[in-house]
């Protein structure tokens, strides 16, 4: 295995808090102060995408020319926030954490700035919908949603779910840490070598096995693997971006290609279809970037985050 250099070293490092919500401990990361907040900058929170943390936003929030208070946070059932207990995860649960999230970090009806990768780029898009008054600004960085699913595809995914229910779930265990940092710059060539490193240590665990033996364990839940049996439907989606009233931002990476997900089930117009019913829409585009643009690119992401929080 080739070997990794020093780890990158964080330019504004985080502070770790543990709030309940829900019945769960989840799992926070401050940047700044929350003095630092107020009604025309407030607390921005950046909410990561599946089989991530919230560590993963520590190149961007570094990359900010000004400080701010940035919160991050790990999904339930991954990084060091609790698993749910049950043997499924469902959508309206992340929207449920982030309600009361917010009641805690955001009460008396402040507004916060809003940010979701991939999965939690699609929580926010909901979420946004459903309590507009709680949001100043929206961005998504590539949260596509998902190919609309025929009713008729109920019964097989169903029956699927089901089977999986019976199917023990796992995730690959890694013999160094080095080997997670490898596994994270195989997923995404373009991840340095130093933040890959670092990274690594966020994304997983160390846990002694048999004889004394030690492996680097994933920071997730097993059971996010199992298929998810409640069908995404389009219309429903976009009834709840239709009422999104923060200005919003959509940021892709130029070497993404949605096909390598689904095909032709999702067609790219089908999406812009989609991204055409948000009301007050901006977009931008990174180059030298794909999904993970904010390792990737998080200087020129950071750019265009500032210019779209701090416009009049």
């Amino acid at each position: 295995m080739t070997p990794l250099p020093a780890p990158y070293r964080p330019l504004r490092p985080a502070r770790s808090e543990v709030l309940s919500l829900r019945g769960l401990r989840h799992h926070l990361l401050h940047w700044g102060s929350a003095a630092l907040a107020t009604p025309e900058r407030p607390t921005l929170l950046m909410l990561h995408g599946w089989m991530d943390v919230g560590a993963s936003f520590q190149f961007v929030v570094d990359a900010l020319a000004q400080e701010r208070h940035v919160l991050a946070m790990d999904w339930r059932g991954f990084g060091l926030s609790d698993s749910s207990g049950a043997d499924s995860y469902w959508f309206p649960d992340y929207l449920g954490d982030l309600d009361a999230l917010l009641d805690q970090i955001a009460p008396d009806g402040a507004r916060v700035d809003l940010l979701g990768h991939s999965m939690g780029g699609n929580v926010v898009m909901s979420y946004a919908g459903v309590r507009p008054q709680r949001i100043r600004r929206l961005i998504n960085l590539e949260g596509f949603g998902l190919p609309d699913a025929s009713p008729e595809l109920a019964p097989s995914r169903l029956a699927e779910w089901l089977d999986d229910l019976k199917t023990p779930q796992a995730l690959k265990h890694y013999d160094s840490l080095a080997g997670v940092a490898q596994r994270l710059m195989k997923t995404n060539p373009r991840l340095a070598a130093d933040k890959a490193a670092w990274l690594a240590g966020h994304w997983a665990r160390e846990q002694e096995g048999p004889e004394g033996s030690k492996t680097w364990h994933i920071l997730g839940d097993p059971a996010h693997k199992r298929v998810n049996p409640v069908l995404y439907r389009r219309a429903e989606a976009l009834a709840c971006w239709r009422r999104i009233t923060a200005p919003t931002l959509w940021v892709e990476g130029a070497l993404t290609d949605m096909s390598q997900w689904w095909g032709n089930r999702y067609p790219r117009e089908d999406f812009e279809a989609r991204l055409a019913e948000v009301p007050q829409l901006q977009r931008a585009r990174l180059e030298g970037a794909a999904h993970m643009l904010h390792h990737d690119q998080p200087e020129a992401l950071a750019r265009l985050l500032e210019a779209f929080l701090d416009a009049s």
